[in-house]
């Protein structure tokens, strides 16, 4: 089925809802969504596209970009969705890697574009885009569930970006797994995009639009904690998601601020790291509006989910471990550990983390050996390490590749920074190996200090020997102004590596 069809219902049977926001102006109810995004299949389809053929979008949030989604799925097209903040030469790769025909754009990213690439380029909000979705309206593209619909590129922080392949039946099994595992949504609801819509928040939106819902996009087109807390206070109920890192800035503000929130309904994190004591003052602030998802491009948004009741639970005899967790299996998807051969390890036992279901890939756009490293006799091998526990709570340990062994002895980075940022004076912190001559690695902590605070390694580490093993202190505490992040947010642990292998080439 193709994922078209939701816009095409809705628009049948709630066309005078209002659809597309931005900010507080209604660009267009679902009856008008539909023409624009069928008007613009129609005129791709007279220009020569073909199902199946790649048409990208480079641009920042706007409204015209959920247009552009629906039409290319509506022309039965592949959305190649490109994170607005990459460099245009990494966009040019991702063109040419897709064998994209041509891309949408936002207007201020269009010349840099056109300098790296021939192909046409449309700005998104412009005279020429509402000229193509005036087009004669096509109707929807014939898609079976196994058809592709979405091109996700990596992120690349080890090598250029691998397109993952995601299909019609892909989508609509993330969809049917938000309403059963992460939050209800009804007409009423307001989908707020400060994520990118190339990422997380683009995935969530079918689902948004199958139920009515309202799609409200800031006018920054992007995240700021102000804005997003005074969108949400105007034009709640709002749901939105959101980068770890931007709960924490979204925390901050409204702390500043003095408010709670109002108008937020719920707030669905993931895409990296949550730790415990952020998440604990999140819910302290705004109460019981958090859900976690942990997922990954090849099985995007979809492997568990941790309720709202279970991130707010306090009264639990093991809440805090289900804090620190990632949820439980989503409804479409199994999840197991394994060993270094992919056999089940127990519940309570460390192993790479494994997925299988509707929402796993179909394997990486052109590129067999990946593909065949990654999904293994039906699994989804995911590069991730974790632990079930008896009732079936996935906690995360680390990627394997972050993984210290220190002494013959393998420590998990995560478990040294959750009680690190327990210390009053530590805002955010990120743990790393440097290889050591005597022990293999030595532990080294990156530290970002709270406002009128300075570095005390002594305070740190007699606040980790009250929690941990001695054998798992930093050797070594280095104090920055911020950490590195990728542009999903992510911490980029291997520009830590670089820094230290910077500071001493021979490697200790």
């Amino acid at each position: 089925m193709n994922i078209a069809h939701w816009l095409d219902r809705t628009a049948r049977v709630a066309g005078d809802s209002p659809a597309l926001l931005s900010g507080a102006e209604v660009d267009a109810d679902y009856t008008r969504f539909h023409a624009r995004a069928a008007g613009l299949a129609g005129a791709l389809v007279a220009q020569g596209v073909a199902p199946g053929d790649r048409i990208a979008v480079f641009a920042r949030n706007c409204t015209d970009y959920l247009v552009a989604l629906f039409g290319i799925w509506t022309a039965g097209a592949v959305a190649v969705p490109i994170n607005a903040k990459l460099h245009p030469r990494e966009a040019a790769f991702i063109l040419n890697d897709s064998g994209a025909t041509r891309a949408f754009t936002s207007a201020e990213l269009t010349g840099p574009l056109s300098a790296e690439t021939a192909l046409p380029l449309t700005p998104l909000h412009s005279e020429a885009f509402a000229a193509l979705t005036a087009v004669s309206p096509a109707p929807v593209a014939d898609r079976r569930a196994g058809d592709l619909a979405w091109l996700f590129y990596t992120s690349g922080t080890t090598g250029k970006p691998k397109g993952v392949q995601i299909t019609h039946g892909m989508l609509a099994a993330t969809s049917a797994c938000y309403p059963l595992d992460v939050d209800p949504v009804t007409s009423h609801d307001a989908a707020l995009y400060a994520a990118p819509m190339s990422h997380g928040a683009g995935l969530y939106a079918p689902i948004h639009v199958r139920m009515g819902a309202r799609h409200l996009v800031p006018p920054s087109g992007g995240f700021d904690a102000a804005e997003v807390l005074a969108l949400s206070q105007a034009h709640g109920p709002t749901s939105m998601f959101m980068a770890p890192t931007m709960v924490r800035r979204l925390t901050d503000a409204a702390k500043a601020r003095g408010c709670s929130g109002e108008g937020i309904r719920t707030i669905v994190y993931g895409g990296g790291p949550m730790y415990r004591a952020d998440i604990e003052e999140a819910v302290a602030l705004f109460g019981p509006k958090f859900v976690q998802i942990y997922g990954q491009g090849e099985c995007p948004m979809a492997i568990t989910a941790l309720g709202r009741a279970d991130v707010a639970d306090r009264s639990h005899p093991d809440w805090r471990a289900r804090l620190a967790s990632v949820g439980r299996a989503q409804s479409l998807v199994e999840v197991a550990i394994g060993d270094h051969g992919g056999q089940p390890l127990p519940p309570g036992e460390i192993g790479e983390i494994m997925v299988r279901g509707a929402p796993v890939m179909p394997g990486y756009w052109q590129n067999p050996d990946a593909t065949a490293k990654t999904l293994k006799d039906g699994w989804l091998m995911t590069g991730d390490m974790g632990h079930l526990d008896a009732d079936g709570y996935l906690t995360l340990a680390d990627r394997s590749k972050d993984v210290i062994i220190s002494g013959g002895t393998n420590i998990y980075p995560r478990e040294v920074e959750e009680v690190l940022l327990t210390h009053p004076s530590v805002h955010e912190v990120s743990v790393v190996g440097r290889p050591s001559a005597e022990w293999g690695e030595d532990i080294v902590a990156f530290v970002v200090m709270a406002p009128g605070h300075t570095l005390d390694p002594a305070a740190l580490e007699a606040h980790l020997l009250t929690e941990l093993a001695r054998f798992k202190r930093p050797k070594a505490y280095v104090a920055l102004p911020e950490l590195p992040r990728n542009n999903y947010g992510k911490i980029l642990k291997t520009d830590l590596r670089k820094m230290l292998h910077m500071a001493d080439p021979s490697g200790g």
